[in-house]
């Protein structure tokens, strides 16, 4: 029966009271709460790596067992939201998950770090010059040839060979058919339309500032200081739009439960 109770007044305290009694026994109950609290943040991220190959399951419990080594490392005196702390770890173990798991064909270490560091150069490069850009700019970036990056780029299609969205590349007169228009399945989408919808009413809730933050941040994989250079803002005053954010969401997430 106390444990019960317990439990019930963690559940009724807030949260960086919770992080700061945790900090001192590690009490597992405290740990539990803590962890409900911000699966919606495991949810979140792990949504953005749908469709690349890796069942949403096994990203989902990837990204929860980050969401636990960030409570564990997280100090609440150092100041930082923990919601900006644990981002990064998170997305860095479901990075690592895909680098060190889900490479379909035996491709060097060397390689598929190399291939690593030309998505992150595409990204960069694409909303700096609001182009697409060439190999040799990416080879110029990253600091290697273009050899190199071709070698990469087409050693990555062992990471994911070929995309179901992809045209069928037949001689029907719809060319708009993908290869998965082609396979028979059930259908599975509903859950996504849920989500698809309660992302974008969410967005209502938001102003025009917001939004593009949010887009920005959470959608477009932007840092704080790329946003803040393009609003003309202090990266200070982004991170306190994103926290706000965050808390509108969490809020809007836990009241849809």
């Amino acid at each position: 029966m106390k444990n019960v109770a317990n439990a019930t007044n963690y559940l009724d305290m807030d949260t960086k009271d919770l992080f700061r009694l945790y900090s001192k026994d590690k009490n597992r109950e405290i740990r539990n709460v803590l962890i409900e609290r911000h699966l919606y943040l495991v949810n979140l991220l792990a949504k953005k790596y749908i469709n690349k190959g890796v069942d949403f399951e096994d990203i989902y419990q990837v990204a929860s067992l980050a969401l636990i080594y960030a409570i564990e490392r997280y100090d609440i005196e150092k100041g930082f939201e923990f919601s900006s702390f644990a981002t990064p770890t998170i997305v860095g173990e479901i990075k690592k998950y895909f680098r060190d798991k889900v490479w379909t064909l035996r491709v060097p270490r060397r390689v598929q770090e190399l291939s690593k560091k030309i998505s992150e150069a595409k990204v960069f490069l694409e909303q700096k010059n609001k182009k697409h850009p060439k190999v040799k700019d990416i080879a110029d970036h990253i600091g290697c040839s273009e050899e190199d990056v071709l070698e990469a780029m087409e050693a990555s299609y062992g990471y994911q060979p070929i995309s179901l969205d992809s045209s069928s590349n037949d001689d029907s007169e719809d060319k708009d058919i993908t290869l998965i228009d082609k396979i028979g399945q059930e259908e599975n989408n509903f859950s996504n339309i849920e989500n698809k919808d309660f992302v974008n009413k969410f967005m209502e809730s938001l102003n025009e500032l917001e939004v593009k933050i949010f887009k920005d941040r959470f959608f477009l994989d932007k840092t704080q200081s790329i946003i803040a250079k393009e609003l003309e803002i202090s990266q200070m005053t982004v991170s306190r739009l994103e926290r706000k954010i965050i808390d509108k969401l969490k809020k809007e997430y836990e009241k849809n439960m």
